[in-house]
């Protein structure tokens, strides 16, 4: 990445620079000691004008260490922009992938039990389609929130892309997954969302798949998928 202003030249060729048009020999560079014996100079060296170029010296280091520390508040920030999804307060699938890798590992190292659980929005298409995207994105927007409030701070929700969303549970078996996937649903589906005067009930389908260490990310995703889906037809009937 190139990073605009900044200085490219390595440190010893700005201390050989500055010193010797300061008029100053430059002896190496020791491994300790104050800052002058760190430069190889001697107190003999140390002229009003090698002591300016000093001063200029350290000040451009200190400027230099300030924009590497800003730099790295924006790449967090932008890293933190780039694992959100772009609707609601949840992470993305990008995100969630790398945080069901890590979960996996760590189940593989500790043998710790963890599941996912895939959710999907009954009938987006047709609330798009009566009553406009604005009316979609309000009912996305109230699962994800729903589902964020209803799991614990070490549980991880995401949303899939569309009108699906995943949701990490540690510390859970496929037993207890079933269960907690239960009462997401009906925390979800307790209250209908409002949307200006329209009010309409939401109606989620799920599936559970345990993470396994021998498992990739992406086939427990498509487990829980393939479960959800079978859910959903069961419910109708074929």
């Amino acid at each position: 990445m190139k990073i605009t202003g900044a200085r490219t030249e390595p440190f010893a060729g700005l201390r050989r620079r500055a010193l010797e048009k300061a008029g100053a020999e430059v002896r190496g560079t020791p491994q300790s000691g104050d800052t002058a014996a760190f430069l190889g100079l001697t107190q003999a060296d140390l002229t009003p004008p090698v002591q300016a170029a000093l001063t200029t010296l350290l000040s451009e280091i200190d400027e230099l260490r300030g924009e590497v520390g800003r730099l790295k508040v924006k790449l967090a920030e932008a890293e933190g922009l780039a694992d959100r999804d772009a609707l609601t307060p949840l992470l993305n699938r990008r995100a969630l992938i790398r945080e069901l890798g890590r979960i996996r590992t760590f189940a593989r190292r500790y043998g710790a039990s963890a599941s996912l659980v895939y959710f999907d929005l009954d009938d987006l298409k047709g609330v798009n389609d009566r009553f406009g995207h604005a009316a979609g994105d309000a009912a996305l927007k109230a699962v994800a929130e729903r589902l964020a409030a209803n799991v614990r701070d070490s549980d991880i929700v995401g949303r899939m892309g569309g009108d699906e969303f995943a949701v990490i549970l540690v510390q859970a078996n496929a037993q207890v997954a079933e269960a907690k996937a239960a009462a997401l649903a009906a925390a979800v589906e307790g209250e209908p969302m409002t949307f200006g005067d329209w009010r309409a009930p939401l109606h989620l389908a799920w599936g559970v798949r345990e993470i396994t260490a021998d498992e990739e990310p992406e086939a427990i995703v498509e487990a829980a998928d393939r479960a959800m889906f079978e859910r959903k037809r069961a419910r109708r009937g074929g």
